[in-house]
């Protein structure tokens, strides 16, 4: 690429590290409500990680529609209308918190997944295109450094605004009366006021930030040199490589979430206190981090995409397998910042890593080639991102029903399918070829 075409770029991934940062920071939250909820809204394993289910499956049902708006508005104007729809999500957390109604927050979080539902279908191709496909997962792994640092940062912030005496709360529960009980967990509602209206006044700043951006329409190039699709294909669905990659990707983000936004829960599972737990979340986007790192370093100089899931992939199953198969006492305290960790949980941490790249990898695999269909192809891999729904709701009536521990075995076919699609599915062009 040349210097003016390098210069013309350098905005438009500036501005995208910035909304994946955005992405990073509100979807990490969501670890940190789920434990928070469930106390404050007294619920069970299974009905908290409605938090993720709600939020999640606004991509399944607004993916589509987006792709139509995205065809209507142009990149530039989706990216803005996303981020105020995500600010109305936010700005519902207001009356939710003051009248403790699980119901409202769910509303809140599937606004706020609509809005991102609109962002992501109109970055992800940006990335993908702008530059060469050799080196898109480079640039995906750019982008994932700035979703993990606001993923490790947002948590620790929310923690801190309202769980910082979680242990504490819990503990006096278990003495008062219906009454008093009921005021605590009031106030404790309450303290997600605050954050969630400086949360409402960011989004609204950065979509008009967007809307007076020099952040170009690239609607016609993204066509032009998203490669040309066979003349006979009429349909989506005729991409065997597209449809294995979503399915792919559902089951990535499916256990990507139950990484990032189960652990919490499944520490205090293990008898962790709130305080050390409330930071595990944060260790699981650090070792995404560590991931994306090596993903900049590597790709595609020294490994490929298919290499790289397939990787992924098999540390995937052994990390799950490792943290399923340790028993829970046995456990290593972290010095630098005297936090105790069991080693089952260490193993949950790890996953991060292996997660980290598939993302990158799987988007320019499943998405190569589609010509004419590449918007429709975008927005079917952003409906893959229901994995993140689904996943974690099975994850929590497993825990409810057996333990927290058993319910990882839900990540190890997850993973298997992700090495299937890395070792086969990515090459498959003709669904008549499969075997």
């Amino acid at each position: 690429m040349n210097t003016k075409n390098t210069h013309k770029l350098l905005v438009p991934l500036i501005l995208m590290g910035i909304l994946f940062f955005v992405f990073g920071f509100v979807t990490w939250l969501n670890g940190i409500l789920i434990p928070y909820l469930q106390i404050a809204c007294e619920l069970t394993n299974f009905q908290a990680v409605f938090v993720a289910f709600s939020f999640y499956i606004s991509y399944t049902l607004m993916a589509l529609p987006s792709a139509k708006i995205l065809a209507r508005t142009g990149f530039k104007s989706g990216i803005m209308m996303g981020l105020m729809i995500m600010a109305v999500g936010t700005l519902m957390f207001i009356p939710a918190a003051i009248y403790r109604t699980y119901f409202l927050f769910l509303a809140g979080l599937f606004v706020m997944g609509t809005g991102l539902a609109l962002l992501q279908t109109a970055v992800n191709p940006y990335i993908t295109i702008l530059g060469r496909r050799e080196t898109a997962a480079v640039r995906f792994s750019m982008m994932g450094i700035c979703n993990n640092i606001a993923g490790a940062i947002g948590p620790l912030i929310l923690a801190y605004y309202i769980l910082n005496d979680g242990d504490a709360i819990v503990n006096s529960l278990k003495s008062l009366d219906a009454a008093a009980k009921q005021v605590v967990l009031d106030d404790l509602s309450r303290r997600v006021v605050f954050p969630y209206i400086v949360m409402t006044a960011a989004l609204a700043a950065l979509g008009v930030l967007v809307k007076f951006s020099p952040l170009p329409e690239i609607d016609g190039e993204l066509e032009e040199d998203a490669g040309v699709a066979d003349a006979s294909k009429t349909s989506i669905f005729q991409f065997p490589h597209l449809v294995l990659g979503a399915i792919a990707l559902f089951f990535y983000v499916g256990v990507e979430v139950i990484a990032g936004n189960t652990i919490f829960s499944y520490g205090i599972s293990l008898g962790v206190p709130i305080e050390s737990a409330s930071s595990y979340t944060t260790m699981v986007m650090i070792a995404m981090l560590v991931g994306y790192v090596l993903g900049i370093m590597a790709i595609p100089r020294f490994i490929s995409y298919h290499t790289v899931l397939i990787i992924s992939a098999l540390t995937g199953i052994l990390f799950t397998i490792a943290a399923i198969a340790i028993p829970a006492h046995l456990a290593f305290t972290i010095p630098w910042v005297d936090i105790r960790m069991p080693l089952t949980v260490f193993f949950i941490v790890l996953l991060g890593l292996s997660n980290a790249l598939i993302w990158p990898a799987i988007w320019p695999l499943a998405i190569h080639n589609l010509g004419k269909f590449i918007k429709t192809g975008s927005a079917l891999m952003i409906m893959a991102i229901a994995g993140g729904a689904i996943l974690p709701l099975a994850w929590g009536w497993i825990s409810d029903h057996w333990s927290a521990r058993e319910a990882f075995w839900i990540a190890v076919p997850a993973y298997a399918f992700i090495l299937l699609y890395a070792l086969y599915g990515y090459k498959v062009k003709d669904w008549k070829k499969i075997k």
